[in-house]
């Protein structure tokens, strides 16, 4: 299994970026993982929604499961969240998951995504909500492969 972490925009703070490396590094003995960091359109709004979409799409590898994070998303326990990933990954299937700029993502994007994802029905800064998710699928895999790193 092959999970991406695509994400618009830069951790320009130098806060939130080590943390989120940290738990992905982590995971690398479980599965392949890959950050990947899109530049942020230099445009707003509507307008940078679209071309941020864009860039998700180029970046995400063919034949692989998209997920959008998205505050109106679906929410789920991290044992759901853990059950779901192992589901792809007996399955064979890569995943993606795309985290917008500070404009959020486009509509289209969300409809092209397999599944609409929440981490919290607040808004988290993006940089903060790479960390979350990295956390998340970090205690999922360690959930799958029973370490003690959860502990319920």
């Amino acid at each position: 299994m092959k999970v991406f972490v695509i994400s618009v925009g830069r951790d320009r703070s130098g806060f939130f970026a080590p943390a989120a490396e940290d738990y992905l590094a982590r995971i690398a003995r479980w599965a392949k993982v890959q950050a990947v960091e899109l530049k942020a359109s230099p445009a707003s709004g509507a307008k940078a929604r679209s071309e941020e979409a864009l860039a998700i799409l180029r970046a995400t590898p063919p034949k692989t499961e998209l997920v959008v994070l998205d505050e109106a998303g679906t929410g789920m326990s991290t044992e759901a969240f853990a059950q779901w990933l192992g589901g792809q990954r007996d399955k064979g299937r890569d995943v993606a998951f795309a985290i917008g700029g500070d404009d959020g993502l486009a509509p289209s994007l969300c409809d092209h995504a397999a599944w609409k994802l929440s981490l919290s029905p607040m808004t988290l800064p993006h940089r903060l909500a790479r960390v979350v998710l990295a956390e998340q699928l970090y205690r999922a895999f360690s959930i799958l492969h029973g370490t003690p790193y959860h502990r319920a």
